[in-house]
């Protein structure tokens, strides 16, 4: 006959203490599963955040861009009306022409602080020629002056608004970035500060035109 095999009491207790151990582990590991998958859902969340700021922040940049490039196309018209009735003011002319064409250069650069300077030189060069235009009234009168003075004034009222939304876009973007823990991401991705468009006390002026 087989013999019987037969387990005392101490071999049983290490059969469980094994099973315990096993159990255990697979709980340990379960757990770092977890924590890692937790872990990549938040930073592709993090980052997909991130992604959809600096975008959003490129979209208010477009927005800018087509509002300021429709001023300087207006800028020509407008400098040769009020060149008509005020001729001599050659200084007034010149310095508006010159920042038009600072824009234009600093739009062909790409960087947006310069752009942001040439907008503002631009917009200083503009309440120039207002309190020129000012002292002509025949010129105030003047139904292509008038229209040209309409159109730069809603083009700076949308100028105004782009500008708000772009830096509040911003803000947002600057401050995922600083804070934490989003700000691990952004360094290891490199995201980086975008520029506010902060207007001059100059062309604070601008969007009140009255000509």
């Amino acid at each position: 006959m087989r013999a019987v095999e037969w387990c005392g009491p101490h071999e049983n207790m290490m059969a469980i203490e094994a099973t315990k151990q096993r159990g255990n582990t697979m709980i340990v590991a379960i757990i770092i599963v977890v924590i890692i998958v937790l872990v990549l859902l938040w930073a592709m969340s993090a980052y997909n955040g991130l992604v959809t700021l600096r975008n959003r922040v490129k979209n208010g940049w477009a927005q800018i861009d087509v509002q300021l490039k429709q001023r300087a196309d207006l800028i020509p018209n407008l400098v040769e009306t009020v060149k008509g009735y005020a001729a001599h003011e050659s200084n007034v002319f010149t310095q508006v022409t010159q920042a038009r064409a600072g824009v234009i250069q600093a739009a062909q650069s790409g960087d947006v602080q310069q752009r942001i300077q040439a907008e503002n030189q631009l917009s200083r060069a503009l309440v120039n020629l207002q309190a020129t235009a000012e002292a002509y009234p025949q010129l105030q009168a003047n139904q292509n002056f008038m229209d040209l003075q309409a159109q730069l004034k809603d083009l700076e009222t949308k100028i105004a608004y782009a500008r708000q939304f772009y830096n509040d876009v911003v803000l947002k973007y600057n401050t995922k970035i600083e804070t934490v823990p989003s700000n691990i991401i952004a360094g290891m991705f490199h995201f980086e500060q975008e520029q506010y468009f902060q207007a001059d006390e100059g062309s604070r002026q601008v969007p009140q035109v009255r000509f």
